[in-house]
């Protein structure tokens, strides 16, 4: 056997070592990304988005208002597991931790804006599925369910999760209950901002939002029933795929979260 050829038999031994190091250190990578972002993550928001990947075949889909508290992390954790063709995030802010992460992934596409507004519907377009985690308690004109009825065209299955209300069979605007119930029945004080004073100035111009403080979705503004939100998906041509009842919202008696996944 000539030098020349034991060079090159050794040169390839080397570079299948390397090759093999670079896909077991993204191996590592990946496992490890996931696991950061699950341990911060709720097991019952990942549920339904494993639910959504596995058993309704997605591989596309849209995080609607999924910043707060996370920094994106429940798109992060789809992206990481799953192989996704397309996805979209779309809120009215971001984070430094959200744009960093967001630089390994690019079929993400960030929107930002209102998902409210029809005009971002719109750019979302077509998605296989549609994350809706602790947004639609917030969303007042529009409401909860005209925003169901705006993206429901455009996804084969909407994961929600939701705090909902079980204290009667209706669904309430908070804001009917006066200010004593409103804040018996939702997570903050009447001095913690955005909360402060906010009876005396419901009709006045949210300078942030551009619309009455009334309107505003930085505060909770409805207790949802399951049954119309059950009532309004079956409407819109989707049937319950997956349901649990991940419990008590805190302290709140009249709230329990609930997960679903609708599908067509």
């Amino acid at each position: 056997m000539g030098i020349g050829t034991r060079t090159g038999i050794i040169l390839r031994v080397k570079w299948d070592i390397i090759a093999g190091n670079v896909r077991k250190f993204a191996r590592s990578w990946l496992r490890r990304e996931k696991d950061e972002f699950k341990s911060e993550l709720s097991q019952d928001k990942i549920d339904l988005i494993d639910f959504a990947f596995t058993s309704l075949k997605a591989h596309s889909f849209a995080d609607l208002g999924g910043i707060w508290g996370v920094n994106g992390g429940y798109t992060f954790y789809a992206l990481a597991k799953y192989d996704i063709a397309s996805a979209v995030f779309v809120d009215t802010s971001s984070t430094a931790i959200f744009e960093k992460q967001s630089e390994n992934y690019k079929q993400l596409r960030f929107i930002h804006g209102n998902f409210g507004d029809e005009r971002v519907a719109r750019d979302v377009g077509q998605v296989d599925a549609i994350f809706l985690f602790d947004v639609l308690v917030h969303q007042v004109a529009p409401d909860w369910d005209e925003v169901l009825e705006m993206y429901a065209p455009q996804a084969q299955c909407l994961a929600i999760y939701n705090p909902q209300w079980v204290r009667s069979n209706s669904t309430v605007r908070l804001l009917d209950l006066g200010e004593k119930e409103y804040f018996q029945n939702v997570p903050h004080a009447p001095t913690e901002a955005p909360y402060d004073n906010l009876f005396q100035k419901l009709t006045q111009k949210n300078p942030g939002h551009g619309r009455v403080w009334k309107d505003i979705h930085a505060i909770w503004q409805w207790g949802i029933t399951d049954a119309d939100l059950q009532s309004k998906m079956e409407a819109l041509g989707f049937r319950l795929q997956f349901y649990k009842n991940c419990g008590n919202f805190g302290n709140l008696k009249n709230f329990e979260n609930h997960a679903y996944v609708f599908g067509r």
